[in-house]
């Protein structure tokens, strides 16, 4: 498992993490960072098998490792047998690409395989540099930030789950492209072959899609053909066969887009005067930046229930509308109808999300990572 490279005197620096676009669009962020700063930096990305991040690092350019680890069973503990196998693997495996890479800094964005590599790489002394994007740490961070040097979040009050000294409030990096577009929003609409003329709302289930949200989709497509309201929905691939059929069944919706991903997101933003989403803390990041009026439905099947949290921090602000994924059947498409059409409601929760934003936390985070392998470079004469 050699890694070909060429031990030249420049900054090498492994970044890992990964498994859900949440993660691996703030990783490539940071790494495209610290290569506009630091044009001749290595970076290595260290991700798990099987999952997103192994497709999406090298279409952006970079080389990945893949290690076998996977996520817990929190329901069936005897199921964790193999996991633990595979865990202490990709442990042996962290340490070799580490040896063979020999980084000066390691980026743990979360995501199953920053455990393994943040581990190795804080016990070999290497500066690990942590990039928390929820308001809930994850149990990951948390165990990792005892040997990290630096831990970026994006919430305040996070010195519950960390020391106070190690934090750094830098936001989380978002996918680049979406702030430096000329699109207006009418051709934006029109992109979508739709009416730039009627409110338009978006609905976003992250890069795998919804359950509850696409299934809320279905059962009102009646409610929305006589809505006056037009909608742009992503369905994510898993939803989107059924999707297409409750649609052919439903006859023309000619105020309906449905496609299972949207390459475009920046155009999708502009098109869009109300957002429901998932509250990841990514999504949530760029609807901050963007200033857009969002309504939360967060995924009850993550870890530690962090998304609600993450809604509640924006509600408890009036910068977000939220309901219950449980409730999402009967109330989404209602609160959606009414809300778009409220123009005072959306400025006021534009305003308010717009104050929350973070606008260059990329780099912030990249001048930290340089400075600490720099550090530790000049320290070790490597």
């Amino acid at each position: 498992m050699q890694i070909d490279i060429t031990m030249e005197d420049k900054l090498r620096i492994v970044i890992s993490g990964g498994g859900t676009g949440g993660h691996i669009f703030p990783a490539i962020s940071i790494a495209n960072a610290i290569k506009e700063q630091c044009p001749d930096a290595d970076i290595l990305f260290v991700g798990a098998e099987g999952r997103m991040e192994m497709q999406r690092v090298p279409a952006a350019g970079y080389p990945i490792k893949g290690l076998p680890v996977t996520g817990f069973n929190r329901k069936n503990l005897l199921k964790n047998i193999p996991v633990l196998i595979k865990l202490f693997k990709s442990q042996r495996m962290a340490r070799q690409i580490i040896k063979d890479f020999q980084p000066h800094a390691a980026v743990g964005v979360g995501g199953y395989a920053s455990g393994p590599t943040l581990k190795v790489a804080g016990s070999m002394g290497i500066p690990t540099i942590l990039q928390e994007q929820n308001s809930y740490a994850g149990v990951t961070n948390k165990l990792l930030s005892k040997q990290a040097q630096k831990i970026c979040v994006a919430y305040e009050g996070m010195e519950r789950f960390f020391d106070k000294e190690k934090i750094m409030l830098t936001g989380n990096p978002v996918r680049q492209g979406l702030i430096n577009h000329s699109i207006s929003r009418e051709d934006a609409i029109r992109s979508f072959r739709l009416d730039p003329e009627k409110r338009t709302v978006l609905i976003l289930g992250g890069s795998l899609g919804a359950r509850s949200i696409n299934q809320c989709m279905i059962e009102n497509l009646e409610k929305i053909k006589s809505s006056g309201v037009q909608f742009i929905w992503q369905t994510g691939k898993i939803y989107f066969e059924n999707a297409i059929s409750a649609i052919a069944e439903a006859g023309e919706l000619p105020m309906l887009h449905v496609t299972d991903f949207i390459s475009d997101m920046a155009t999708a933003y502009q098109a869009a005067d109300l957002i429901i989403s998932r509250a990841g803390a990514g999504s949530i990041s760029e609807f901050c930046l963007l200033g857009k009026p969002v309504i939360l439905v967060p995924s009850p099947n993550v870890a530690e229930d962090h998304q609600t949290k993450n809604a509640l921090a924006l509600v408890n602000k009036n910068a977000a509308l939220y309901v219950k994924d449980e409730n999402a059947k009967d109330k989404l498409i209602n609160k959606a109808i009414e809300t778009v059409s409220q123009m005072d409601l959306l400025e006021n929760l534009s305003k308010n999300i717009a104050k929350l934003a973070f606008t260059d936390s990329a780099n912030v985070i990249a001048a930290e990572v340089i400075k600490a392998a720099k550090k530790y470079k000049n320290e070790h004469g490597c």
